[in-house]
C-alpha cells in the first residue's frame, strides 16, 4: 500500500498529486482484480472517479469506469445507451445528493401532500435500482441523502412533516428498507460522512456553482475512500486479523512491572475507562468474524495475567493466537500468519509504541500498521481505516474465532500420533458435499472473494452472479462442509464446472486454508467425478491461473491424477479421463446418512 494513501491521509496532497500517485501505483502493480464500474452522477463525478481509482488500486482492484453525463443519472439508468450496455458493468454506483431531490415540501403543506411527494421521489429511485438490477444484474451502491447546510425552520425542521430534515430522514429510511430486502444493494452513508466532516465544510457552495460538485473539493478523498471501503468489502478485500500489543495498548501500564493490580483497566479511573472501552470495542469484532491475536514482548504468564484482569473484558479465549515472548514482533506476526494459514497482508497491527510500528513497517510491509497515541485514537484509527467494512455477514463469520481455536486443539492432538493417517482417522471427520443451497449462497460467495491461496483460478463472483450460476443447468456445483469431533468448520470448499457436451471445464476450485492437509480436496474430487459421470461427462478439464498467492496449488491437478495438456506463463491446462478415475482414499465420511 502507498504511504500517501494510508489512513489518515492528506486530502490536499492527494488532490494535487493524483496523476503522480496513479503512476506509482501502476509501476508497482502485479495482477489485481479487474472491475468495471458504471457511475451514474447527479453531479460532477470526474475527480471522484480519479481519486476512487487510487484507493481501489491500492487495495488490489483495477477499475475501469463508465460515467454518465452530468445529471443524466436517471435516464442512463432506466434507458441505458448502447455504450453502457456494451460496457457490461460489474458494479453500479449512483452518486446523488440532497440537491437531486426533485420534489421538496413547502411550508405549511399538508402531511398527506408531503407524503405523496415522498412516495414519488422514492419511486423514482426505486425504478432506477430495479432497472439496473434487471439489465445488468450487478451490485448497486447508492448514496443516501445528506442534510443541507441551512434549516429554514431551524430545529423545527426535525419532527415536522414539511421540514426538509424530516423529509430527508424519511426518504433515507425508505432507502434503508430497500437495502434490507434486496441483496447486492448497498448504502453509501454520506449523511454520516457529511456530519462527521462538518456540514458547512462539506457543502462548499461556490464549488457547486463553479463545478457542480455536490461536496467540497477538499472532501473528495474522504468521500472516495469511504466508497472504496464498500467496494473492497463486496470483493472480499477486507483484512482478517487484528494483532494487538498488550502493555499501554489494551491496558495502562506494564503488567510485568506493575502486576495485575497495578495496571489500569476498568471504571476506577478515567484512563482505565478508556482502555475498557477499547477492549469492549475490539471484542465486538469477533462477531464479524475478525480474528484477534496477541503480539506482545512479554512473559507468557504475565500476558495471561493481564488478560485475566477481573475488570477487563478481553480474555485469553477471545484470541485465535497469543504470541507473548521476547522475539521481534515482525517475526511473531509472520508466525501468526503461518499458524492461521493466512497471508501477512491479512493482518492489521495495533501497537502504542511508534518504534515497534516502524520496525514492523520496515521488515514486514505487507502488514498494515495503524498509528495512534491514546485508546480513543486507537478506536478512531481502526474505525476510520475501513479494513473491516461489513457488507455481508454469514453464520460462519460469527464462529470464526471458535473455529481457529478448534484448529489449535487439532494441532495439539496431531503431536500425540506417530502416524499422520492415524491422526486424521482420530478426528472422526464427516463432510456434507452437495449442490448449492440458497441459504449457503452468501457464504459461498464470500469464500470465492476471500480465498487467494488454495484457489486455482481466483475467479470472483458477486452474490447475484453466484445465484445465477446456482440456477443454471450448464454447471456442476459442489460446496463442502467439514465437521469433526472438535466442531464444525463450516463451508470450506467450493467447486464449479461448466458443461460442454461430454466435457466439463472447471471455472472455480477453492478451499479454505483452515482445513489444509485434511484431504478435503480429495473428497471434493471424488464427489465431482461421481457427479460428472451422472451427467454423462467423459473428460474434465482443470485450469490453473498463477497469481502471487496461489503457488501452493500449482500442481494440484497433477496430484489428482490429471494429465497436463498445455502450460504457459498465463495458464496450465489439465485433463482427466472420467472413466479411468479411481476414487482416492480419505479419512472423511462423506454424506453419511443422506
Amino acid at each position: 500500500m502507498l504511504e500517501e494513501l494510508r489512513f489518515p491521509f492528506d486530502s490536499d496532497m492527494i488532490m494535487l498529486s493524483k496523476k503522480k500517485l496513479l503512476r506509482k501505483l501502476k509501476e508497482s502493480e502485479s495482477g489485481g482484480i479487474p472491475l468495471r464500474i458504471a457511475v451514474f452522477g447527479g453531479s460532477t463525478t470526474s475527480d471522484i472517479v480519479k481519486v476512487l481509482e487510487l484507493f481501489l488500486r491500492d487495495r488490489g482492484i483495477i477499475p475501469t469506469f463508465w460515467e454518465s453525463e452530468y445529471n443524466m443519472y436517471f435516464n442512463d439508468a432506466v434507458f441505458p445507451s448502447e455504450e453502457l450496455i456494451s460496457f457490461k458493468p460489474e458494479l453500479a454506483f449512483i452518486h446523488t445528493s440532497y440537491r437531486n431531490i426533485e420534489e421538496t415540501p413547502d411550508v405549511l403543506e399538508s402531511e398527506n401532500s408531503v407524503g405523496e411527494k415522498l412516495s414519488r421521489e422514492y419511486s423514482r429511485f426505486e425504478r432506477m435500482w430495479d432497472s439496473i438490477s434487471e439489465k445488468f444484474g450487478c451490485p448497486i451502491i447508492q448514496n443516501n441523502f445528506e442534510l443541507p447546510p441551512q434549516r429554514l425552520l431551524g430545529n423545527r425542521e426535525a419532527g415536522c412533516s414539511y421540514g426538509m430534515v424530516d423529509f430527508i430522514t424519511r426518504l433515507n429510511e425508505r432507502l434503508y428498507g430497500y437495502a434490507k430486502t434486496h441483496k447486492g444493494f448497498y448504502i453509501h452513508d454520506i449523511n454520516y460522512l457529511a456530519a462527521s466532516y462538518g456540514l458547512y465544510k462539506w457543502h462548499e457552495e461556490r464549488h457547486w456553482h463553479m463545478y457542480k460538485y455536490a461536496l467540497s473539493v477538499d472532501a473528495i478523498p474522504t468521500f472516495a475512500y469511504s466508497l472504496s471501503k464498500i467496494i473492497c468489502s463486496v470483493l472480499g478485500r477486507n483484512k482478517k486479523v487484528i494483532a494487538l500489543d498488550l502493555d499501554n495498548t489494551l491496558w495502562g501500564g506494564v503488567i510485568g512491572d506493575d502486576g495485575q493490580a497495578g495496571i489500569e483497566i476498568g471504571n476506577e479511573t478515567s484512563v482505565g475507562q478508556s482502555f475498557l472501552r477499547l477492549q469492549k470495542y475490539l471484542k465486538e469484532f469477533k462477531k464479524l468474524g475478525v480474528l484477534l491475536t496477541v503480539c506482545s514482548k512479554n512473559d507468557p504468564e504475565n500476558a495471561l495475567e493481564g488478560l485475566n484482569h477481573p475488570d477487563g473484558v478481553l480474555r485469553p479465549e477471545d484470541f485465535a493466537c497469543i504470541k507473548a515472548n521476547w522475539d521481534e514482533k515482525w517475526r511473531n506476526l509472520e508466525e501468526t500468519a503461518r499458524e492461521l494459514n493466512l497471508l501477512p497482508e491479512s493482518i492489521v497491527f495495533v501497537d502504542d509504541n511508534p518504534a515497534e510500528r516502524a520496525i514492523v513497517r520496515a521488515q514486514l510491509p505487507e502488514v498494515t500498521v495503524l498509528d495512534f497515541d491514546t485508546p480513543e485514537e486507537c478506536i478512531m484509527a481502526i474505525d476510520g481505516c475501513g479494513f473491516f467494512e461489513t457488507t455481508n455477514l454469514s453464520e460462519d463469520d460469527s464462529r470464526r474465532a471458535e473455529m481457529y481455536r478448534e484448529n489449535a486443539e487439532r494441532a495439539a492432538l496431531e503431536k500425540q500420533f506417530a502416524s499422520y493417517e492415524d491422526f486424521l482417522a482420530s478426528l472422526e471427520m464427516r463432510a456434507q458435499i452437495t449442490d448449492f443451497e440458497p441459504v449457503h449462497i452468501p457464504r459461498i460467495t464470500q469464500l470465492t472473494n476471500k480465498s487467494n491461496q488454495f484457489n486455482l483460478t481466483t475467479k470472483r463472483f458477486t452474490q447475484e452472479e453466484m445465484e445465477r450460476t446456482a440456477k443454471s443447468p450448464e454447471y456442476i456445483r459442489l460446496c463442502g462442509r467439514l465437521t469433526d469431533k472438535f466442531g464444525d468448520n463450516g463451508i470450506v470448499s467450493v467447486v464449479i464446472g461448466k458443461t460442454d457436451g461430454e466435457k466439463l471445464h472447471m471455472e472455480l476450485w477453492l478451499m479454505s486454508c483452515r482445513v489444509l492437509k485434511r484431504k478435503m480436496e480429495y473428497a471434493m474430487l471424488n464427489e465431482l467425478v461421481d457427479s460428472a459421470k451422472k451427467r454423462g461427462i467423459k473428460e474434465i478439464f482443470g485450469y490453473y491461473l498463477p497469481t502471487k498467492k496461489n503457488g501452493m496449488v500449482k500442481e494440484l491437478y497433477g496430484e489428482f491424477g490429471f494429465e497436463k495438456v498445455s502450460e504457459d506463463e498465463n495458464q496450465t491446462v489439465w485433463k482427466l479421463d472420467v472413466e479411468g478415475f479411481e476414487p482416492i482414499e480419505t479419512q472423511i465420511k462423506v454424506n453419511e446418512g443422506e
